[in-house]
Order: C-alpha cells, then sequence, then structure tokens
C-alpha cells in the first residue's frame, strides 16, 4: 500500500478525528491511573476501524504493506491527544525489531496477530544507565538481568529482549519474568522494569544484532520525534487560542506584541521540527545514506523545540497551566520525558 500526500492528510485526518471523539482529555486521565496505562478499547477501535498496527508490516505478515512514513503520522496525531496506546512501544518497536530480526519463522508467527491489535510485543532493552548498554546478558538462550524502561511492558504477550550477544523472543508469563511499573515523571507514558532471573529464551536471527541494533534506535528517535511534533503543535494550538479569549488591562492578551513574538517563536520552532521529522522518516523509509544524519536532527532538534514550545505554553497560560485541572503541565512532563527517552541523539561519525 503506497499513499500519495492527499491521501496521507486524509488518513492523519480520519486518525484524529477517530481520536478526539475517543481520546480526550478525560479520557486520558483515567487510562492514567490504570495498570495498563491505556485504554484497550481505543485500542480496539484503532486497529479494527484504521488498521494502525498493521501499517507498517508487511503484507505476507498479515499487514498493510504500507511504511513507516504512516505509522509515524499516527504517532503524530497520538502526540496531540498523549493518548498512551501501544503503537510505540509494541506497533512500531516491536514490529520492527521482529523484522529487524531477520527471523522469518518469527514474523510468520507473531506479526500477524500484531498487525490485528490482538498481540503486543515490548522490546526489552536498556540497562540502568540507558541504552547504550544492555540490561539483560544472555547465556547460550538462558537470559539474566533486567530490562529498564521498557514501553507497553504491563499488558504486553512477547517480549523482545536485546543483549551483547544477540536478541531473543520470551513469552510475557513465563517462568522467572518479573514485570513491574516504575514511578515516572510524564504519567501519560507507563515504563517498566522487566526483570529475568534464568529465563529459558529462544533466539531471534543470526547472533550478533549490531546494526539492527543501530537501526532500530533510528527507528526509535524518528518515531519520537513525529510524537513530539504533533504534541508540541497542539501546545501552540491551545495557546493560540487562550490568548485569544484571555483578558487583560480591557485588551485579549493575544493583542500584546510582546506575546506576538513568543508566538511566532513558537510557530518557527513547530514548523521547522516538522520539517526536520519528515526527512527523517522518509530517509529512514526510503534506506537514504544520509538517514543516520536526518535522524540525529531530528532527535535533537524535535527534542529542543519540544521542550522549549511546552515551557512557553505554561508562561503563556499563567497560573491556570501548572494546576492539575489544566493539560499544559501534562504536555510539559511528556517534553521532559521525552528528552530521555532511548538515550540522547550522538551525531554520526561520517564515514
Amino acid at each position: 500500500m503506497s499513499l500519495d500526500e492527499t491521501e496521507r492528510r486524509e488518513f492523519a485526518d480520519s486518525v484524529r478525528a477517530l481520536l478526539a471523539k475517543h481520546a480526550g482529555s478525560a479520557s486520558v486521565r483515567a487510562a492514567m491511573d490504570t495498570d495498563l496505562g491505556y485504554d484497550p478499547a481505543l485500542w480496539r477501535l484503532l486497529c479494527e476501524q484504521i488498521g494502525v498496527a498493521a501499517l507498517a508490516i508487511p503484507e505476507e505478515y498479515g499487514g498493510a504493506g504500507a511504511s513507516l512514513v504512516e505509522s509515524f503520522l499516527v504517532l503524530g496525531e497520538l502526540g496531540r491527544t498523549l493518548a498512551g496506546v501501544p503503537m510505540l512501544g509494541s506497533a512500531v518497536l516491536g514490529a520492527q525489531a521482529l523484522l529487524l530480526s531477520g527471523d522469518t519463522a518469527a514474523c510468520e508467527r507473531l506479526l500477524p496477530e500484531v498487525a490485528e491489535g490482538s498481540r503486543t510485543v515490548a522490546v526489552c532493552w536498556a540497562g540502568p544507565r540507558g541504552w547504550d548498554e544492555p540490561g539483560v546478558r544472555a547465556e547460550g538462550e538462558t537470559l539474566h538481568g533486567t530490562a529498564h524502561y521498557v514501553l507497553d511492558a504491563t499488558g504486553a504477550d512477547t517480549l523482545v529482549v536485546l543483549t551483547g550477544s544477540g536478541w531473543f523472543e520470551v513469552d510475557a508469563d513465563a517462568a522467572g519474568v518479573t514485570r513491574r511499573a516504575v514511578p515516572t515523571l510524564d504519567p501519560t507514558r507507563k515504563l517498566s522494569e522487566v526483570s529475568f532471573d534464568g529465563v529459558a529464551a529462544r533466539g531471534l536471527g543470526d547472533g550478533d544484532q549490531a546494526e539492527a541494533t543501530r537501526r532500530l534506535r533510528d527507528i526509535a528517535w524518528a518515531a519520537l520525534a513525529a510524537e513530539q511534533v504533533g504534541a508540541a503543535r497542539r501546545c501552540l494550538e491551545t495557546t493560540v487560542e487562550y490568548t485569544r479569549s484571555r483578558v487583560q488591562f480591557g485588551r485579549v492578551i493575544g493583542s500584546f506584541q510582546a506575546l506576538k513574538h513568543r508566538m511566532a517563536d513558537m510557530y518557527v520552532l513547530v514548523e521547522s521540527a516538522e520539517s526536520v521529522s519528515r526527512l527523517a522518516t522518509e530517509s529512514l523509509a526510503t534506506g537514504a545514506a544520509s538517514a543516520a544524519e536526518d535522524v540525529w536532527v531530528a532527535r535533537t532538534h524535535c527534542t529542543r523545540a519540544f521542550n522549549e514550545v511546552a515551557a512557553e505554553t505554561i508562561q503563556l497560560h499563567g497560573g491556570i497551566a501548572i494546576t492539575w485541572e489544566h493539560d499544559a503541565h501534562l504536555f510539559f512532563k511528556r517534553a521532559h520525558g521525552d528528552a530521555e527517552l532511548f538515550g540522547a541523539a550522538r551525531r554520526p561519525v561520517a564515514a
């Protein structure tokens, strides 16, 4: 399935319309207090009515045969609402990890259910200091250690475990596996620690997956950049709306020149972030030689843009923005959480 630019806009509009109806602020806040951290009914709707989980999965594995471009459009729309459904953790990272492993049998067995949304996959990767060093070690096909900061682990059916000596598949309910949700700055995104105590695992692919790991990190950064752009644009929109209605000294505050300048700066940050995010996405999807560099630019700039826009959103909304009832502080916390997720990007060394 290949969509042109017009079809992609229409697709994004359909995702936005569904989220506007089923993922409002009240729904997102209610989901935050659950063990899963998201509404499974919303995930079913997204998978059944729009097919979001199937987008970047090839047709031979039950997917739609689209690309990362379409998947990242969905992430952008999810960023606007902060809905915590397992799109990033399972449908993007989990599915792409299985594809990158090169294990055809595992893909044939697992991806059709991932595509329909009935199976979720969590990627167990980071050690206690981050994603540069795996938290789990393998002794043959037996796993020991703890993976930190795991997305969507609480409700996952399958774990893909990245170790220094290869990738492995583990049933999430296998003996010796312990999953524990951990407190996070961003309450809209659930992270867990997953521990392995002598867990029997199935090897994925052919041992050393160093290049696949680098590719997966690039996908993670580009995916997060797309989500950051959606969230930053929503912050800009709500700020403009607020300054058009808030009256001070007998005038709407949006008419003050100083605030116009600040919102213009926000606009430039959002537009430039969208541009570099789209370039990174297209480069990854097409296998461009500049992909690593483009992803580094997107990761760096989109993180800065979202942080600055979220901070300005707090400032321009005044005191109400830091109250629990207002969503601005949730976007502010998401921005700071995203800045650390998947680690800091380092500029690629030229070959």
